[in-house]
This record gives structure tokens, C-alpha cells and sequence, in this order.
């Protein structure tokens, strides 16, 4: 009477602390580690193109290479993401994350299996005491099973939390593989871009220099020069020609390059020449804490941390015991005829309690290794914040002395360009030698070339500054939840 009296009260009881027990969770409280962060880079002053941005950051996001204003660029980037092995590979791998999350909030849910069998066996004749020995029996039977653990100490709860935050730092590391790879995309074609302008310099250059060498041998025929002069221009013409055949080798290995980065074969693909000189842009910068929100490898590292803590959460809950609660029913006949009545049904219901009692020291040292591993994320966190300010630092300061150096080598080659001249006149007057000539011609060479060599290193320099500070991307497009592994901030523009 008491029992019966109680029994559902007690029911009760058990479920609620089911309920509260699930409510618990041994997953440590997250926040993001703290790192320096200096209150300005170390060169913006000086820097043309270069600005500080007001707090409430608004510079322009999406595809960063369109600040460039190069159609071919733009058509060349818009490629990478349907044909680029590498980004599809770590698509895939962001598809593999975040099958994760599906398969750790499974947890959550009861396993249901389902059967039905059919079989005949015989009992032994010489086994006393039981009533079927010697028979051949048929057995028909149909059943479903059920079983449920209870997330009583955030077991499911903390590995989904886990799950969650390395789909979001694969996310990250595909962002900053697009990153990686349209940075080296735009650098291999604005590096072609100079050799075609290189290119056009030395055939201009060997086609004067061809010029000179029939006048100077009309010159050695008519008796007014001597042979010294010809074997001078001799050489000028033929060095100049093996720099132009050099220039037309260095090109086509840039072009297999991009051929490659777009996933093409090289042999199918070609970009015309194209001797336009190329502006360097002007960069919207930001002031250092915003790039710890513009850069996926950060955004990487930190949720590598997080997920780290999760760990340690896990290795908690593995002090505690599990609650497994179980059900099972079906049908079972020795003849098919009445399988399916009523007297045919059977079934069960129970739960266990189960939890370690012992295990050598087994789950403390779990428990230390997931700690260590915690502390080695945030060190890799705060190493990979402090690259990202010595990346921006380095670019900077290259960008401002490559500016120096362009009004400096500008004045050298307009110097170089009047002495030539000036010298070719002395030369014709009977002044000076055609040695002079030629030590003048190839100054003026070298610093015109200089001069294309410096302003391809400043764009350069401004394609890995937009690459130092994230490019186009932003922490917010870490989904929170699963989203279509293509996404990218680096849409172009239709």
C-alpha cells in the first residue's frame, strides 16, 4: 500500500533529478586570453596611402584586390575558389568540422535499433532438467530497443562545444588559405605586370642599341672610327639581348604559377602583355586592437583555445558516473501462425548507474594533459597575435622606404637619362670615346630598370599589408552555426 501509494511521487523525484543533473556541466568558464596590444603600429606617418581609421572602423570589406582597380586581377581571383586544389581541400576539411557538431549533438538523443529474426535450434538430449531436450525448435521474433544517457555532467553538452569551436577555427583556416592564396595570386601577377614593363624597356633598349651598332660599323667602314668602338656596341647589343631573353623566361614561370593558383594547366593558359604602369592604392588601415577581428589565423588560434577549454571540461566529466537508461519490446513465437497476438509480447525497462572507481591514475593524467594543452593553445594564440603586428610593422615600414627610395631612384634615372645624353653629344663632337657612350647607356639601363624593380615592390609590399591586416574579412563571418562551407567573404562583385 505504501508503495503503490508513492510510487509516482517518487517517479517524479527521479525525473526532476535527472533534469537538474543534466543542467550541470563541468565545462570551465571561457574568456578570450589577453595579449599586448600596442596603441599604434610603428610606422603610419610616413606612409603614403596609409591612414588610421576612427574606432568605429568602416572601411570597405569584401574582394580586397579590387582596391587595385585591375579588371584582369579581378577576373584571375574570382577563380580561386571553384578551381584552386587548396581551397577546396580545406573546404572539404571545413565540411568534415562541421559533421562533427551533427554527430556529438546526436548525444542528446536516445539510439533506437530495430529487428527481426528467424531461426531453428535443437537442445541436447543429454541435458537434464529441461523440457525441450532433444527438440527442434523454431524461434520467430520481431523487437526495437532503446537506450538514453542522460547528459547529467555536460559530457554532450561540452564535446558539442568543442566540435562547434574547431568548425569555426577550420572555417578560419580556410579563410586564411583564400587569403594566402589570392595574396600570392596578385603578388605572381603584378610581378608579371613589371616584367612586361621590363620587357618593353629592354626591347626598346636592344633596338637602339641595334641603331647605334649600323652606324658605328658605316662609321668603321668609312674609315672615321676604329674597330674598339663597333666591339663595344658589339657587346652593349648582345647583353642587352640575353636580359631580354632572361625577362621572357622569368615571365612564363609567373604565368605557369597563376595558371596553377586558378587550377589550370599551364599550357592552356596565357595573359597578354600589358605595359600600363599600376597605381599603388591607397590602403584604409586600422588602429592595432581592430586586427585582432580582421585576422582569420587570430580568429583560428583563439577558437583553438576555446576549444581546448571544452576539453578540459570533458576531462572533468570523466570523474563522474554515467546513467543509462534502457527499454526494450518486441514479439517472439515458436510458431509463425500466433507471432503477432498479444500473448506473443514481451518487454523490458531498466537503467544503470555506472561510474570508475579505479583506473591507476589514468583520468588525472587526462586531466593534466588536456590543461597542458590549453596552455600551449594560448600560447600559440598570443604568438600568432604577435606575428600579426610584426607582419603589419614590416610592411609599413617597407611601403614608406620603398617610397623614398622611388623619389630618390626617380631623380637617379631622369640624372642618368640627361648624362647619356649629354655624353652621345660629346661623343658626336669628337670629346670623349665611345666608352663613354656605352658606361653612360648602361647606367641609364640600370636605373630605369630600378625604377620598375622598386615600384613592383611597393605594390608588392601593399598586396601583403592588405594580406597582413585580413584583407577583406572580418571575425562576424565565422558562422555560428553550420553554414555552407563555400561561403566567402571574397564574393566578387556581379
Amino acid at each position: 500500500m505504501f508503495s503503490s501509494r508513492f510510487y509516482p511521487l517518487s517517479r517524479v523525484a527521479m525525473l526532476c533529478s535527472i533534469t537538474w543533473l543534466a543542467a550541470c556541466s563541468t565545462l570551465p568558464k571561457y574568456s578570450v586570453p589577453q595579449s599586448d596590444v600596442p596603441e599604434h603600429f610603428a610606422t603610419t606617418s610616413a606612409t603614403p596611402g596609409w591612414s588610421n581609421a576612427k574606432p568605429g572602423d568602416n572601411a570597405p570589406r569584401g574582394p580586397w584586390w579590387e582596391i587595385f582597380h585591375d579588371d584582369t586581377l579581378n577576373g584571375l581571383e574570382s577563380r580561386v575558389d571553384v578551381s584552386n586544389q587548396t581551397v577546396r581541400g580545406a573546404i572539404a576539411q571545413l565540411e568534415a568540422a562541421r559533421s562533427m557538431i551533427d554527430y556529438q549533438r546526436a548525444g542528446y538523443a536516445p539510439t533506437i535499433t530495430a529487428g527481426i529474426a528467424q531461426q531453428r535450434y535443437r537442445t541436447s538430449e543429454n541435458v537434464v532438467g529441461r523440457s525441450l531436450a532433444g527438440k527442434t525448435i523454431p524461434d520467430y521474433s520481431v523487437g526495437a530497443s532503446a537506450s538514453w544517457e542522460p547528459d547529467l555532467f555536460g559530457r554532450v553538452k561540452d564535446s558539442s562545444v568543442q566540435a562547434k569551436d574547431n568548425a569555426q577555427a577550420s572555417q578560419a583556416d580556410l579563410e586564411s588559405v583564400r587569403l594566402s592564396v589570392t595574396s600570392q595570386l596578385a603578388t605572381d601577377y603584378f610581378d608579371l605586370r613589371s616584367f612586361d614593363r621590363q620587357k618593353k624597356l629592354l626591347d626598346d633598349t636592344v633596338t637602339a642599341y641595334a641603331d647605334a651598332l649600323r652606324i658605328l660599323e658605316q662609321q668603321l667602314t668609312n674609315g672615321a672610327i676604329d674597330a674598339s668602338a663597333v666591339a663595344q656596341a658589339q657587346t652593349q647589343l648582345e647583353s642587352a639581348r640575353t636580359a631580354d631573353s632572361d625577362i621572357d623566361v622569368q615571365r612564363d614561370q609567373l604565368q605557369h604559377a597563376i595558371a596553377t593558383l586558378i587550377g589550370v594547366p599551364s599550357s592552356t593558359f596565357s595573359i597578354a602583355p600589358r605595359v600600363d604602369p599600376e597605381e599603388i592604392p591607397s590602403i584604409p588601415a586600422s588602429v592595432p586592437s581592430i586586427l585582432l577581428e580582421r585576422r582569420p589565423d587570430i580568429a583560428a588560434a583563439e577558437r583553438r583555445v576555446a576549444a581546448a577549454n571544452a576539453q578540459i571540461g570533458l576531462a572533468h566529466a570523466a570523474f563522474y558516473p554515467d546513467l543509462t537508461l534502457s527499454a526494450f519490446a518486441g514479439l517472439e513465437s515458436t510458431f509463425f501462425a500466433p507471432w503477432l497476438t498479444a500473448p506473443s509480447l514481451f518487454w523490458s525497462l531498466g537503467s544503470q548507474l555506472a561510474g570508475t572507481l579505479f583506473d591507476g591514475g589514468r583520468r588525472n593524467a587526462t586531466l593534466r594533459d588536456a590543461n597542458a594543452q590549453y596552455d600551449s593553445a594560448v600560447a600559440s594564440y598570443r604568438q600568432t597575435v604577435l606575428t600579426a603586428f610584426q607582419q603589419v610593422d614590416d610592411n609599413l615600414t617597407t611601403l614608406d622606404t620603398l617610397a623614398s627610395e622611388s623619389l630618390s631612384q626617380r631623380r637617379a634615372t631622369t640624372a642618368a637619362q640627361l648624362s647619356l645624353k649629354l655624353t652621345t653629344n660629346r661623343y658626336h663632337a669628337g670629346a670623349v670615346s665611345y666608352l663613354d657612350v656605352v658606361t653612360a647607356q648602361t647606367i641609364a639601363l640600370q636605373n630605369e630598370r630600378n625604377e620598375e624593380l622598386i615600384a613592383g615592390r611597393r605594390l608588392d609590399a601593399s598586396v601583403h599589408l592588405l594580406q597582413a591586416l585580413g584583407g577583406g574579412w572580418d571575425r562576424a563571418e565565422l558562422a555560428p552555426e553550420n553554414g555552407p562551407a563555400t561561403t566567402t567573404a571574397y564574393q566578387p562583385h556581379q
